[in-house]
C-alpha cells in the first residue's frame, strides 16, 4: 500500500444544510507498507519499505519467510517479478491482471484507508504512526481480520495448494 500526503477527499457526515469543507494535502512524499495477512488465522505481518523495487520487496519477503510465511498472493506489479524476488524461495501466487479484489490483503488496505484518509497530517511520519496504531488494533483482533479476508474461495483454494505450502 502506498502511503503518502497526497490527500483524498472522503465522505463525511454533516447536519443537513451545512456545507462540508475538507482540507487536503498535496505533497508528493511516499512510503510503502508491505503487508502479509493469513486469512485463516487472522494474523498480520507488516514491514515499511522505501520503494517498490524488487530488491527492497525481496527484503520484506525474506523477513516473512523467516517468520514462517511460505506463500504470497499478489498482483503482477513490476517490482513483484524481479530476479531478487524469485531468489527468496517463497511460493508466489500471481493473481490475474486487474483483479485486486481477489487479493485478501486489499480488504485490509481498504479498512486502513477508511480509518486514516480524509484528514491532514503534519508529516508522513505522523500518518505512518496512525497506520501503525490501526494495524496493531487489527492484529489484536484476529476475528475482524478473518471477517475481512477469509472468503470461502480462499478456504477452498487452500486445500489445493502443494503440501509443503499448505502445512507451513
Amino acid at each position: 500500500m502506498r502511503l503518502g500526503l497526497y490527500g483524498q477527499v472522503r465522505r463525511v457526515w454533516a447536519p443537513r444544510g451545512v456545507k462540508v469543507r475538507q482540507r487536503i494535502q498535496i505533497e508528493r512524499v511516499w512510503r510503502y507498507l508491505a503487508l502479509a495477512v493469513d486469512p485463516r488465522s487472522g494474523t498480520l505481518s507488516w514491514r515499511w519499505i522505501a520503494n517498490m523495487k524488487g530488491a527492497t520487496i525481496a527484503e520484506a519477503l525474506q523477513y516473512w519467510r523467516d517468520q514462517g510465511i511460505a506463500a504470497v498472493v499478489w498482483d503482477g506489479a513490476r517490482g513483484h517479478s524481479g530476479p531478487e524476488i524469485r531468489q527468496v524461495g517463497m511460493t508466489l501466487i500471481q493473481q490475474p491482471p486487474y483483479a485486486p479484489e481477489l487479493n485478501p490483503v486489499e480488504r485490509v488496505f481498504e479498512e486502513l484507508r477508511r480509518k486514516i484518509e480524509g484528514r491532514t497530517y503534519n508529516s508522513l511520519d505522523d500518518k505512518a504512526t496512525v497506520v501503525e496504531q490501526e494495524l496493531k488494533k487489527l492484529a489484536a483482533n484476529p476475528e475482524q481480520v478473518r471477517r475481512l479476508a477469509n472468503w470461502h474461495w480462499i478456504r477452498d483454494a487452500y486445500g489445493q495448494l502443494p503440501q509443503k505450502v499448505a502445512h507451513s
